[in-house]
């Protein structure tokens, strides 16, 4: 079976769910939340585990990138979308596809950067807090 790597720019507390999860799934997404966004390409994610989720409040300011592998078949039916510059590409997975996205999963979600500020909080999960050590700088 194919697969095609992705990427998807978390917080921490997206993070401490998925690593409730043994790092094979994400978790659904919230009411206000119709869509589940995994990018193309890790400079995509980077920029905004970057730039936003390490101000954002509700990320406890912390931007964690994972990369995961997808059955290459089941993406095909989603249109890649670029929403500005040459690698602001991802894709868009209807909340209520996110279970059938999951199961397409092989392996396990990988953390492979992870940015942090002075405000960052702290997680009680031992397994992700050690993860999570190995990027900070």
């Amino acid at each position: 079976m194919k697969t095609i790597k992705l990427f998807r720019p978390v917080g921490l507390k997206e993070m401490e769910l998925i690593a409730e999860n043994g790092f094979k799934a994400f978790p659904p997404r919230l009411a206000w939340q119709p869509i589940f966004y995994p990018v193309m390409n890790q400079e995509y994610a980077e920029q905004i585990a970057l730039e936003w989720n390490t101000n954002d409040e509700f990320s406890g300011f912390i931007g964690v990138v994972t990369a995961f592998e997808v059955n290459e078949e089941y993406l095909k039916k989603y249109e890649v979308q670029n929403v500005g510059g040459l690698v602001h590409n991802e894709l868009w997975i209807p909340a209520e596809e996110l279970i059938d996205f999951n199961s397409n999963i092989i392996g396990t979600i990988a953390i492979v950067n992870a940015y942090f500020t002075n405000r960052s909080a702290k997680t009680e999960n031992l397994v992700l807090r050690s993860k999570l050590e190995e990027f900070k700088k």
